[in-house]
């Protein structure tokens, strides 16, 4: 059973490392580079070090395969190498692509270019004009979610003069035309919502001030941000525009050049997407217009013109099961196609819309285990032809990439190299039943048998209806399978894997039931006899650092150590930094007290108490990170180590919501951090 963690309710004031939360603060910065020090005198040894460099080695290895968009008919791909860390933008053409090793054109090289504006430059997006050379990059200064923007011709290979330029900022920008953006930017006075993204957006011609574009459509600063879609499948350009009101809740509009038109009749937790006339939506909650019901997690579809002049007829084009759930959907060439988990069985399906109504196919020879993605060949969705691209994989397989033509049977285009050795192992799926019953499903890799003392890596996420699935992973294998070890994926409640029940069950208060089945699958290991609790090492990010305080202060006995990373912890404070204010509809507002009474139940930065046998823990942030602010990580780390625990701390200077900005600041990040695990695990790795 879990130890009593109720927290006695302080005042917000009385949090005495407040000034871990000064990003850039000497005093800050003297806290992470002295921890910085000790936890790699206590784990960068000769190990870790062999442990990076094998993971940089196959990050970079090019025999990797380089994904790739269509646009004109070339193929763009962005490429990371040891010889180009922060990567290049490339293009080819189709023919050349098939070859082994096919010829590039290279674009831009992000390394010369940070080298000679002696700037950290990231590549974080980049936003075509159709049938034109006029691009718009946005550029992060180390991995943020902020960025630079600046106008690209791919043509003459350089920024453009007197170009389109905005300082750092979150937001995003579209082509209108060769002449106009759509901005969409948090960028200058009275631009950002609370959350910190864009709170309007703008019209901004070229060679006019940005502070002067003209504002066509705006929301109100509590709400998470306001944005534009540019649609160019109808008769004429049409321009979406999204009031972001919550995580999941959403005001939509339909408009032109001159704003929004017609606001959409729809409830606001619905996703929807249109296609020339058709309109399809997924509900996230019941819904019965003009009287007919429509359950959850259904997806309906409808003419949009019709629906527009008040047709409600709509036609069911996916209906949901206890186990059967909807991924999401996607328009190509007028077809709609639905990434489906069926059991966690990956299962597509293509619906064709037309006057006498839908006709629905399925993608064929696709795989009916193991992970599969399915996505539109080309980045436009106007210009696409219908081909499509699948990734298919599992944790013992690497992925391979298959081309789709028109939805006939696929065809391989790349192969993965294979990075670890799977002599011996293999993939089992299993299911522990939770505090109340639920069963929780999870999947199992590594040698055959039971031994009672497996060395097992343990993951979840949990949370944003996010689901979790068992891909093929180059550093659990040659870190942590190919050296004996049992890596095990658990798809707790607050993910997607069967819907919105099962994300809101693990949502708001029950969060802390999310927790208690990552505790229950902790168990189950054990029951089963795969392993003890001593040998279980876990692992969460972000949401999932929630996840992870919560298995050292409610469930220490269950673990033998822990792996916490880029975190969400404090959950009195996390709506006061950067991002968290967004994320209220996932775990609730701490500024009302009926909320604070489920979210301090799993704060473990308030939980956290003295004397008590917490299993050692690392806790690593990187201080670029714009989304969950480093000062959780910062803040847990200094208030369990005046508790007398062992905890160590990790910060990196760059690398965003993510494990650093180029391969070899990835591959240090999760070394160590397994490094650190194994050490704590008591396995004595003695690989070579």
């Amino acid at each position: 059973m879990p130890v009593d963690d109720r927290p006695t309710l302080a005042a917000p004031d009385d949090d005495p490392y407040l000034w871990l939360e000064d990003i850039e603060g000497e005093r800050a910065l003297d806290f992470v580079e002295r921890q910085n020090r000790l936890t790699l005198e206590k784990f960068g040894d000769a190990g870790f070090a062999r442990d990076r460099d094998t993971l940089a080695t196959i990050y970079d290895r090019p025999d990797n395969i380089p994904y790739v968009g269509r646009r004109g008919g070339l193929l763009y791909n962005f490429w990371k190498d040891a010889n180009h860390p922060r990567g290049i933008w490339r293009r080819t053409t189709p023919d050349e692509y098939r070859n082994p090793d096919p010829k590039w054109d290279i674009i831009l090289d992000l390394d010369k270019l940070a080298a000679e504006e002696a700037e950290d430059w990231i590549l974080n997006s980049i936003q075509a004009l159709p049938d034109s050379n006029a691009r718009i990059l946005s550029l992060s200064r180390g991995g943020s979610d902020a960025s630079v923007t600046r106008e690209f011709d791919i043509g003459t290979r350089a920024f453009v003069t007197d170009g389109f330029t905005l300082p750092q900022a979150k937001g995003s920008a579209e082509w209108l035309d060769r002449d106009t953006l759509l901005l969409s930017s948090a960028y200058g006075e009275g631009m950002a919502t609370t959350s910190g993204y864009a709170r309007t957006v703008r019209l901004w011609r070229r060679g006019t001030d940005v502070n002067r574009a003209q504002v066509i459509f705006e929301t109100a600063p509590d709400n998470i941000m306001a944005f534009s879609s540019i649609d160019r499948t109808g008769a004429s350009l049409r321009v979406w525009f999204v009031e972001w009101l919550d995580f999941f809740n959403y005001r939509i509009w339909l408009g032109d050049d001159s704003g929004a038109k017609t606001k959409l009749d729809l409830p606001t937790d619905v996703w929807a997407r249109a296609y020339q006339d058709w309109q399809v939506v997924k509900l996230r909650t019941a819904w019965s217009p003009r009287g007919r019901s429509f359950a959850p997690d259904t997806v309906l579809g409808i003419s949009l013109s019709a629906f527009l002049a008040g047709d409600r007829n709509f036609e069911v084009i996916f209906e949901p099961g206890p186990r059967r759930a909807l991924q999401g959907f996607f328009w190509n060439a007028g077809r709609l196609v639905l990434p489906i988990l069926d059991e966690l069985r990956p299962v597509f399906e293509v619906w064709t819309p037309s006057a006498n109504g839908w006709t629905r196919a399925n993608l064929e020879g696709l795989p009916e285990i193991g992970v599969v993605d399915v996505w539109p060949l080309d980045a436009e969705v106007s210009e696409s032809n219908g081909d499509l691209l699948a990734n298919i994989q599992d944790p013992l397989t690497p992925p391979s990439l298959m081309l789709i033509e028109r939805i006939e049977s696929p065809a391989l285009l790349k192969q993965a190299p294979r990075t670890f050795s799977a002599e011996g192992l293999v993939v089992t799926q299993h299911e522990a039943i939770s505090v109340d019953g639920e069963r929780i499903p999870y999947v199992q890799t590594g040698p055959a048998g039971k031994t009672g003392d497996a060395p097992v890596h343990l993951s979840a996420y949990g949370g944003f209806g996010i689901s979790m699935r068992p891909y093929y992973s180059s550093a659990l294998g040659k870190l942590w399978l190919e050296r004996g070890g049992t890596s095990v994926v658990a798809n707790i409640r607050g993910g997607g894997e069967f819907g919105t029940r099962w994300h809101d069950a693990g949502r708001y208060a029950g969060k802390r039931l999310a927790h208690d089945d990552f505790a229950a699958v902790a168990a189950d290991l054990v029951r089963r006899g795969v392993t003890r609790p001593g040998r279980i090492a876990a692992e969460g990010g972000s949401n999932g650092g929630i996840l992870i305080t919560n298995m050292l202060t409610r469930y220490p006995e269950r673990f033998g150590a822990l792996f916490c990373t880029i975190p969400l912890i404090d959950m009195r404070r996390y709506t006061k930094l950067l991002a968290g204010v967004s994320w209220i509809a996932e775990y609730g507002d701490p500024d009302k007290p009926e909320q604070w009474a489920w979210l301090q139940t799993y704060s473990a930065y308030h939980t956290a108490t003295p004397g008590r046998n917490y299993p050692p823990i690392l806790i690593a942030t990187t201080r670029r990170d714009d989304r969950a602010h480093p000062g959780h990580a910062r803040k847990m780390t200094a208030k369990l180590q005046a508790m007398g625990y062992e905890a160590y701390f990790y910060e990196p200077a760059a690398g965003g919501h993510g494990y650093g900005k180029d391969n070899k600041e990835r591959a240090a990040f999760t070394a160590l951090g397994y490094t650190f695990l194994k050490n704590k695990i008591g396995w004595l790795d003695r690989s070579v």
